[in-house]
């Protein structure tokens, strides 16, 4: 996990005097529930010049990064070719898949549970942890687990669930959201981070070191002291997988700091939420990601930690494992033959750190635990984007983009997101003018191009009123402004647009007789 440029790369640990402190936050953890459409919640981020500044070095330097170490790879696109190939089998192929998995994590000791939705995942993990007695729970970085909001179930239920990786940590202590799908607190520089540890720290365990900067080595260290004890004691830990392989039923975490070893190896109970579509068939296959994802993520030549186990092992490791295979709106996302391939994300993120309007607004302005343009197209997915009513939140999400395409040319498994954003598009304003007596401006415009373009008799008609109205606005060969009210007249305040020619090309067609000077 790599963190802003100027905030620290590290977890922690905490102090024995914890325990004479409440362990339970006093605020409840915030939630994208109610996040405005996109159009809104970006233009409160565009104000914000220190967001906007974070992100900016952030993605840059990530960016920068991730095109060197691709550049030394000659394979390269023959590589996102290949994953491109393997998802696509996956998704071909999945309840084979899925079925062969269960058999073999079962045959190695580890219990397989399905979950239709948010709420049956969220009660099969509550329902695990307390037949083992936990009041508590660390947790690896997961996003799963974040997109079924789980840290609020369980804490519902009386059970403590702390954060170890540090982005998430330093989310969960500052009562924030998180903005990146690779570097959830990408909007915090280092001072505000070690603010967020001086003022919350005490609140849930060991309080910062006294004298506290901003120093990564000191975060770091002040982190590794705040969490150490959790680790050590916990009975019960929760992670979300990159990968799992069907043939064997092993399960794959990569990650960059070595919280996510701690929560894998020393509490008694290991429980993984793992979407279905998470799957790669075997082992041959694995390979391919495993170039694929460390320079796409974190522009890594090989991830520095990898942690892979397979059911239970008697005397190492947790000694029962129990993996919830999450649906929550994929299958229903694998029946849109266009929008699928959405499903074949690896969670590299490095569509976000292109992206020139997630750059300017963050991640928090869409409204959900996936951000930037594969936020985009996968959150309006898995929530319903044809459900009624249309969500105004889910279906503004597809007009996020500039359609560039920045985002498929970085994807290592070569999601075409601009041709998914423009086929949701069509659902959404499908969806609105069947929600609609009477047709939206846009689509009642719409109508009329269409009729207007019928025939050449229209279209000459327009052409000629086109040029009237040259005349009348034009100046000096321009349409700088509109009279009267309304949209069109607004958004001739900011932009100039060419005015158009007073004679048509017909006409100075019939007029000359083609080109050959007429009568």
């Amino acid at each position: 996990m790599t963190l802003p440029a100027d905030a620290p790369h590290a977890a922690g640990t905490r102090h024995a005097t914890e325990r004479l402190r409440p362990s339970r936050p006093d605020r409840p953890e915030p939630s994208f529930a109610g996040t405005p459409p996109f159009p809104e919640a970006a233009r409160t981020a565009l104000a914000n010049e220190q967001l906007r500044a974070n992100l900016g070095r952030a993605t840059a330097t990530i960016r920068t990064k991730r095109a060197a170490v691709v550049a030394e790879r000659a394979d390269w696109e023959a590589l996102r070719l290949a994953g491109a190939a393997i998802k696509d089998e996956v998704l071909r192929d999945l309840p084979a898949l899925l079925e062969q998995l269960e058999r073999a994590v079962g045959t190695a000791g580890g219990t397989v549970h399905w979950a239709r939705d948010a709420a049956e995942a969220n009660g099969i993990v509550a329902s695990i942890a307390r037949a083992n007695g936990a009041t508590e729970v660390v947790k690896v970085k997961s996003m799963a687990t974040q997109e079924i909001e789980l840290n609020e179930a369980l804490r519902q239920e009386g059970i403590d669930v702390w954060e170890t990786d540090l982005a998430e940590m330093i989310v969960q202590l500052g009562h924030d959201l998180p903005s990146h799908i690779l570097v959830p607190a990408i909007h915090r520089n280092r001072s505000e981070i070690r603010d967020i540890f001086i003022d919350e720290m005490g609140r849930v365990g060991r309080p910062a070191p006294e004298g506290l900067t901003n120093e990564p080595a000191e975060l770091a260290e002040a982190a590794r002291l705040h969490l150490r004890e959790k680790f050590l004691r916990a009975r019960v830990a929760v992670s979300g997988a990159n990968f799992a392989v069907a043939e064997t039923g092993t399960v794959v975490v990569v990650e960059s700091e070595g919280n996510g070893r701690m929560c894998l190896t020393l509490p008694e109970v290991l429980i993984t939420v793992m979407g279905i579509e998470k799957l790669v068939p075997t082992w041959r296959d694995l390979e391919v990601f495993m170039q694929l994802l460390p320079r796409s993520a974190t522009a890594e030549r090989m991830n520095p930690y990898t942690s892979m186990w397979t059911g239970v092992t008697a005397g190492d490791g947790p000694q029962a494992f129990h993996l919830v295979l999450l649906d929550n709106g994929r299958t229903d996302t694998l029946s849109d033959t266009v929008g699928r391939q959405a499903l074949r994300c690896i969670r590299c993120s490095a569509c976000l750190n292109v992206c020139p309007v997630y750059e300017r607004t963050g991640g928090q302005a869409y409204g959900s635990v996936y951000p930037g343009p594969i936020g985009a197209i996968l959150t309006p997915q898995l929530r319903g984007i044809a459900r009624h009513p249309v969500d105004k939140q889910t279906a503004s999400l597809p007009f996020a983009s500039s359609l560039c395409g920045a985002c498929f040319d970085v994807c290592p498994v070569r999601i075409d997101i601009p041709e998914v954003l423009v086929h949701l598009r069509g659902q959404v304003v499908r969806q609105s003018e069947a929600s609609h007596r009477l047709p939206t401006a846009e689509a009642a415009s719409m109508r009329v191009a269409a009729w207007t373009l019928q025939t050449p008799r229209r279209l000459g008609l327009a052409e000629r009123a086109a040029g009237l109205g040259g005349r009348l606005f034009g100046r000096r060969g321009t349409l700088r402004r509109m009279p009267g009210p309304g949209p069109i007249a607004g958004w001739f305040r900011a932009r100039d647009l060419r005015a158009p020619a007073r004679e048509s090309f017909r006409a100075w067609w019939r007029r000359t007789d083609g080109g050959r000077g007429g009568d």
